[in-house]
């Protein structure tokens, strides 16, 4: 059963088996990449244009989010994954100074408290082992008048597509590490954080989160 029916789900995976995971992913997510833009990319348009001044892209993969960004900004991507770096690199290491990546765990960002405007991430809140951990650093590192903005997928509101969620829930974590029947919404919220905005699409599978951080200096 997945996870609506078995909260605890399969194992979850370590950081190392996820980086091991995504170094034999990296190639094929690089050459499917313009799917992901085309099913997912107005709602990163729409969400990340929200984006001011230094910009952390956190679980950046590919480095896709760059194109979603207002031109001004200053983009900081990380990832645990050396592979989709190096791919994030050649594709856009054009764009320095302004884009730079480094590898790093989510969990445990190497960054100082409140040290960016705007916090993003696409994608990975389904796939962090601890994804309450991940967006308490992401709270931490963005500054108390920022935003924390996300762009998830999760259960259906769609009965019959839910369903089959469940059923395949286990499997598509042990294969793809990633966890897709969780309600983003309500992660977000049981990290503490403050949701001010969010919506949905894509048969509620896509849901695209503005929250705040409740740290004050």
């Amino acid at each position: 059963m997945g996870e609506e029916g078995n909260p605890k789900g399969p194992e979850t995976k370590s950081l190392e088996q996820l980086r091991d995971l995504y170094a034999d992913m990296a190639a094929t997510m690089d050459r499917c990449a313009w799917l992901n833009r085309l099913a997912t990319g107005s709602y990163r348009r729409r969400l990340f244009g929200r984006a001011r001044g230094r910009v952390l892209d956190v679980a950046c993969g590919l480095g896709m989010n760059v194109r979603y960004l207002p031109p001004e900004c200053e983009y900081v991507g990380v990832d645990l994954s050396p592979d989709m770096l190096a791919r994030a690199r050649r594709r856009l290491g054009h764009l320095h100074p302004r884009v730079a990546f480094r590898e790093m765990d989510a969990q445990h960002l190497d960054f100082e408290d409140a040290s960016f405007d705007t916090v993003i991430s696409s994608l990975s809140t389904c796939s962090f082992p601890d994804p309450a951990k991940a967006l308490a650093e992401m709270e931490r590192v963005c500054r108390p008048e920022g935003r924390i903005l996300l762009v998830e997928h999760g259960r259906s509101r769609v009965g019959l597509i839910a369903r089959f969620q469940d059923w395949r829930a286990d499997a598509h974590y042990e294969k793809h590490g990633c966890r897709w029947n969780r309600d983003p919404v309500k992660v977000v919220e049981g990290a503490g954080l403050v949701v001010r905005d969010s919506w949905r699409g894509r048969l509620g599978i896509m849901t695209a989160i503005e929250a705040e951080s409740r740290i004050e200096n």
